[in-house]
């Protein structure tokens, strides 16, 4: 081997990390686009059930079917924003003309009340707490500024939002689009398979957000429910961020539950913590408990066994090592992808004796 191979094969190692570098560049400049593109493809992974009923069953054409959903679509974004505005008004006022002193005073109540009621007036860990001045290095003055730096990003929230809408529209209308940029990267007697691949990953993962959307719903309406029960103000607001966060497997129910734990011990400040705030917020938490049970041993196994047909325990690992490698993105996306990895592996590989055992169920 000559020196002149060996510095063409140098150039040409530095020309393929130079364009992979350009190319992760240019990716993370257009992070955003990326975003949209990928919100877009869920919503129409979601609305497609939607426009092959209207298709097939009520006979509308292609396009007007699409609009429809569309118009579905935004119709149930407005009910919510129209829902959970007044409430986030209301409380962004109540803030904007919060006494801070007297915020930080009940809050110094709640600790005294909740340190007497269990008896730590002589535990080392109560000192230890009191000597730091924790309580009192809280700045509560910082939430009326979060409100203002929320409002300066609805602007960029509205472009957002215009250029998902867009976006999901072209990818309802033309449900092959992105089949076809796909295609023309594989060469013909890959074609077949491809579009099966496609086609299969398309309907498992449509009945899989679908499921999510109901597993979401069902925690809307028994946290909504617990918290009216027991008088817990915003009680809405509270129940669908709780549902949402459900999102994140395995760490986001940890989170909400603090949530629901704070802000029920937090509407009450003022209140009698052992004849008021503790029973409400215990009452609360037994109701949340009740319904991540529900969620649990019904909802996920049933969204898993039959949207993406893989038993729990693969679920799960599948959802660690995302989160070790990815972290919380990981853990959002690692079902999707592993369902897609899935049923690439059985229509290209399945003569493998691993991929049979993984993919029986597809």
């Amino acid at each position: 081997m000559n020196s002149k191979v060996i510095a063409n094969g140098i150039l040409r190692a530095l020309a393929i990390l130079v364009g992979i570098a350009l190319v992760l560049y240019f990716l993370n400049e257009i992070q955003a686009v990326i975003v949209y593109i990928a919100v877009a493809a869920v919503i129409s992974l979601v609305g497609r059930p939607i426009i092959l009923f209207l298709r097939r069953r009520l006979k509308f054409n292609n396009t007007l079917a699409v609009i429809v959903t569309m118009v579905l679509f935004i119709a149930l974004f407005i009910g919510l924003i129209g829902l959970f505005i007044p409430l986030i008004a209301e409380q962004g006022q109540n803030l904007a003309l919060l006494d801070i002193e007297q915020l930080q005073e009940n809050v110094q109540n709640l600790y005294n009340q909740v340190v007497n009621y269990f008896e730590f007036n002589n535990i080392d860990v109560e000192q230890s707490i009191k000597d730091s001045g924790l309580l009192s290095k809280l700045d509560f003055a910082y939430i009326p500024e979060f409100l203002n730096n929320l409002v300066s990003g609805l602007g960029s929230f509205s472009i957002g939002l215009f250029s998902v809408l867009f976006i999901s529209f072209f990818f309802l209308k033309d449900s092959q689009l992105f089949e076809n940029g796909i295609l023309t990267f594989v060469t013909k007697e890959n074609e077949s398979r491809t579009k099966r691949s496609i086609a299969s990953i398309k309907d498992l993962l449509s009945r899989y957000f679908v499921g999510l959307i109901f597993q979401i719903l069902i925690l809307f309406v028994i946290y909504t429910i617990v918290l009216l029960i027991f008088g817990i103000k915003n009680a809405v607001v509270i129940a669908f961020l709780c549902a949402l966060l459900n999102l994140v497997p395995y760490i986001g129910p940890l989170i909400s539950g603090f949530l629901m734990l704070l802000l029920s011990m937090s509407s009450n400040l003022g209140e009698s913590f052992s004849e008021v705030i503790l029973p409400k917020t215990t009452y609360v938490m037994i109701g949340f408990i009740i319904a991540q049970l529900v969620d649990n041993f019904f909802s996920q196994p049933v969204i898993f066994s039959k949207s993406v047909k893989s038993h729990p325990l693969e679920i799960f690992l599948v959802i660690v090592i995302a989160g070790i490698l990815f972290g919380i993105v990981g853990m959002i996306v690692a079902v999707p992808t592993y369902t897609a990895i899935k049923v690439i592996l059985k229509e290209f590989l399945s003569d493998y004796k691993v991929v049979k055992s993984l993919t029986k169920g597809l």
